[in-house]
């Protein structure tokens, strides 16, 4: 039996991800989490920014929105959408986290709507946000997401925010930056990188306790399984403490498990 959950495990996996050094573009939520895990422990010289223009904030406690004070608190700059938007397509940007409400094999995602009806979709989402923007300029897109076959999905049902496309060179050719594009897919059963080729979302490490099986059924597409790969390293007893004690004490992220 562990002594963390799914979300806790999702949150240091997703903080290891973050060196000494780079700059990331979080949100709310386990992105935020992440971002300020790795602050306080293996990275501390981590640059967060946030979507409304919080520029490297030394975050005291958990913020409940990309425009809380604290998002300002003793960083560099208070700034606004346009600095974050120009730092992105300036190319300094090393990460950004996303999410939504489907992911196909290509790491594009879906933010928009349920249904291909764009008049008439059976369910209607928020839309891009920046997400379109920080996914088509930052280097390196994380997504932090529980899966399951309606997540992940052999096509999504309207491309919100680009992935590699159709696969192989097609990001380059709609004129993206070369060398940029998905990165890791962690989830409650896995992380998940990329086929260096054909772009086709693979397997890297399965965590404790899941199986093979968990990874085929709760995902709608062909996932590529490598004859070899790792087994998650489990959330260490330093991460656990500071997640716990210093970054979520009010649990409002890991007090439930990623569904």
């Amino acid at each position: 039996m562990s002594d963390y959950n799914s979300m806790e495990l999702m949150i240091c996996i997703a903080a290891r991800s973050l060196e000494d050094g780079a700059m990331v573009v979080v949100g709310t939520g386990a992105p935020c989490a992440a971002a300020m895990l790795a602050q306080k422990t293996a990275s501390p010289n981590l640059v967060i920014m946030f979507e409304a223009g919080g520029i490297a904030p030394i975050l005291p406690t958990m913020p409940i929105s990309v425009g809380d004070s604290r998002t300002f608190h003793k960083g560099l700059m208070a700034a606004t959408m346009n600095e974050i938007m120009e730092n992105c397509q300036r190319g300094i940007v090393d990460y950004c986290f996303l999410g939504g409400a489907q992911i196909d094999k290509y790491g594009n995602l879906n933010s928009t709507q349920v249904g291909t009806d764009h008049e008439n979709p059976k369910v209607r989402f928020p839309g891009s946000g920046g997400a379109n923007d920080l996914a088509s300029l930052c280097w390196k897109t994380l997504v932090v997401t529980p899966q399951d076959n309606r997540r992940f999905v052999e096509d999504v049902d309207f491309v919100t925010t680009p992935g590699y496309l159709e696969g192989g060179n097609f990001r380059e050719k709609a004129g993206l930056p070369i060398g940029s594009g998905p990165y890791r897919v962690i989830t409650n059963i896995g992380v998940y990188g990329y086929h260096p080729e054909t772009k086709e979302m693979m397997l890297l490490s399965l965590h404790p306790g899941c199986t093979i099986e968990d990874v085929k059924e709760n995902t709608g597409f062909e996932m590529l399984i490598p004859e070899k790969y790792d087994v998650t390293e489990a959330p260490t007893a330093k991460e656990l403490r500071v997640l716990r004690e210093e970054v979520d004490p009010q649990k409002y992220i890991i007090g439930r498990e990623a569904r």
